[in-house]
């Protein structure tokens, strides 16, 4: 499973989507979401914008990742 650290509070779907490297654009990112190819925390995910928070679940074409927060000193 892969881990994609944040500084912030939460971070969006799409937008993890994209910094995890598995789609190429944030519009690619918004298509695949759109079509329901994403799950969060066992759920099929729709919503682009979603605010993922540490401990979120993301998967994606069989891929698993999970949020973690680290502190701004850590990054």
């Amino acid at each position: 499973m892969e881990e994609i650290s944040i500084h912030t509070p939460f971070i969006q779907l799409n937008q993890a989507l994209k910094l995890l490297g598995w789609v190429e654009s944030g519009a690619m990112a918004n298509d695949v979401i759109t079509e329901g190819m994403v799950v969060v925390d066992g759920v099929q995910e729709f919503r682009k914008r979603n605010k993922l928070y540490p401990g979120a679940v993301i998967e994606f074409e069989g891929q698993l990742a999970v949020v973690k927060a680290t502190s701004p000193s850590q990054v």
